[in-house]
Order: C-alpha cells, then sequence, then structure tokens
C-alpha cells in the first residue's frame, strides 16, 4: 500500500494541507480505543452489566467485532449498535466473481469504490469477505490497497466436479465427496493450509467450522495435529484467526494450541442486522486464554 504516514512538523510553521493528512488507520486506532472507553463507561453508570463482558474478563484491549455485514440494514443502522454495545465495527462485504451467490457481490473496482465511498468518514475499518480462490483477480491492486484487510473463510470447497461447494448446504454430501470421513478432513485441513499460503488475506474467518455431518465430532476431526498444520501456516503467513461469537468457535483447546504457536487473533459475529457486536463467547474465551493486546490483530501500517 502507498505510504501514508506524515512525519509531524514544527508547530511554529504554519501547516500545507499535505501536513495535516492523517493516517486513517491511526486515526481508527485512536476510535477504538474511545468508542469503548466512552460506551463502557457509559454502560457502567447505567447499568450493573458489563458491556459484551468485557469489564469482568478484564482485557486490555478495546472490543472491535471485524466480521459485520450490512445485509438486511445501513450503515447508520449499524452505527448505532456499535455505539450501543461499545463495540468498533469492521465492515466486510461478500467480494469476488458474480458466481458467488450473495445478496451483494463486490466484482469490480467501480464497485468497491462505490462501497468505499459509502463508508468514508465512518468510524468503522472497512474490508470484504473474499469469496473462492478467483476473487483478487477482480480488483486493481490500487483499488485493494485502500481497504483496511481481507477476511475470508473455507466454507467454500471444490466439489467432485471441481466446481465451488457451500459446505453449509443441504445436498453438500452428494457434491462433495465424504463418505470417508478422514479423508475428507485431511482434504479440508489442506484446504485451510493452501487458501492462507496463497490468497492475499489478513483474517481467516469462521475458523474451524465443520459442516454439519462432522460438526457432532469436533474433537474427534481436529485432532491437535489438524491444528498445528494450520496455525503453523497462519503464524508463518500472518494471518490471524477469528474467535467467532456467531458459531462459537474455535473450541478452547484449538485456540490454546494456536496461541501457544504465536497466532494473532480478531473477535467476530458474522452477524446480520441487530446480531452484530455481540461478542461474549470472544471476550470469555480470550479471559479464560489470558489474551492481551499482544495476541490481537491490527490492520496493517499503511505502507503494507
Amino acid at each position: 500500500m502507498t505510504n501514508r504516514h506524515h512525519v509531524l512538523q514544527d508547530n511554529r510553521k504554519p501547516r500545507t494541507e499535505e501536513q495535516e493528512r492523517v493516517s486513517r488507520r491511526k486515526f481508527l486506532a485512536a476510535g477504538a480505543a474511545g468508542l469503548g472507553a466512552v460506551i463502557l463507561a457509559t454502560k457502567a453508570a447505567t447499568s450493573a452489566e458489563p458491556a459484551n463482558e468485557s469489564a469482568s474478563a478484564g482485557l486490555d484491549f478495546p472490543l472491535v467485532d471485524f466480521h459485520v455485514h450490512l445485509d438486511n440494514s445501513t450503515i447508520d443502522k449499524v452505527l448505532e449498535l456499535s455505539r450501543e454495545r461499545g463495540v468498533m465495527f469492521g465492515v466486510v462485504e461478500h467480494a469476488g466473481t458474480k458466481e458467488n451467490e450473495y445478496p451483494t457481490v463486490l466484482s469490480n473496482d467501480a464497485e468497491l469504490q462505490g462501497y468505499l465511498a459509502m463508508l468514508a468518514g465512518k468510524p468503522v475499518y472497512r474490508g470484504v469477505q473474499a469469496e473462492w480462490i478467483d476473487w483478487a483477480g477482480c480488483f486493481s491492486p490500487e483499488a485493494l490497497a485502500q481497504l483496511d484487510y481481507v477476511l475470508t473463510d473455507t466454507m467454500t470447497f471444490p466439489g467432485k466436479d471441481g466446481r465451488r461447494v457451500k459446505l453449509w448446504s443441504e445436498d453438500v454430501e452428494s457434491r462433495v465427496e465424504m463418505a470417508d470421513r478422514q479423508a475428507f478432513m485431511d482434504r479440508y485441513v489442506d484446504w485451510h493450509v493452501e487458501i492462507i499460503e496463497k490468497q492475499p488475506i489478513d483474517v481467516l474467518g469462521n475458523t474451524s467450522w465443520l459442516p454439519r455431518p462432522l460438526a457432532d465430532d469436533y474433537e474427534a476431526f481436529w485432532t491437535p495435529e489438524r491444528i498445528r498444520k494450520v496455525v503453523d501456516a497462519a503464524v508463518k503467513h500472518e494471518v490471524a484467526l477469528e474467535i467467532s461469537s456467531g458459531f462459537r468457535l474455535p473450541k478452547p483447546y484449538f485456540l490454546k494450541i494456536a496461541k501457544a504457536a504465536g497466532c494473532r487473533f480478531v473477535f467476530g459475529s458474522n452477524g446480520r442486522y441487530p446480531k452484530m457486536g455481540l461478542l461474549d463467547y470472544s471476550v470469555r474465551t480470550a479471559g479464560q486464554l489470558g489474551l492481551t493486546k499482544a495476541d490481537m490483530f491490527t490492520p496493517a501500517p499503511d505502507d503494507r
């Protein structure tokens, strides 16, 4: 990304317009801390319940929900929830080819620029949720550089015919070979590693989610060996793992292995209005693991 940092000038000299520019990410970081402090103080004055359990968990960093969708709502209504809940939001819109079926899919620079313009001046981080493995070719590097982060997940998987399949589909077992559950799981872990290694992403969302045929046996499929393959790739490629309050995943034992390996984390709800910013599982689990500011993801500096 283009370096937009500027050195503070001697305040005895008139400042040019260029010198007045401030890094947007520095502004957002300060805003996140300020938003959390102000709203949590208000909550404490009016209620015995700490917002999202942050006070009782003793966390040393402001709350950010990095997985917020604007489906069926507007940015202004969503920001009302941000203020009420003392949580800053990272807004993501699906991005990739139109073959991905969502209410809105950003598929070219013009659509991405329109999305960024809609969020301009709002106290949110601006991201996309990348779809499949061909999404980056839809955009120029210059357009993508204006984002604060890119999030993706592994829930779209190659089917028997090589085409993309949503693993939550009702007919998933007819479209994806998973009769041998352990063999499928090995391929699924390899898919995680491939996404982390080959996609220009910052955050792996919905981490450790399993399709319905495997979900009831989470611990049998997410063995320590498989977990380490994923977390080692995440550490190597500086990809943060989402602690999802929407799915209540990953399980604590998965996260203990990830923390020991040196992973970074984000909180996320995968929320549609009005379910964004509800981070109780993320906050409680972070408290149990002893996560601190040093363990948490923040968007990269402007020159990265």
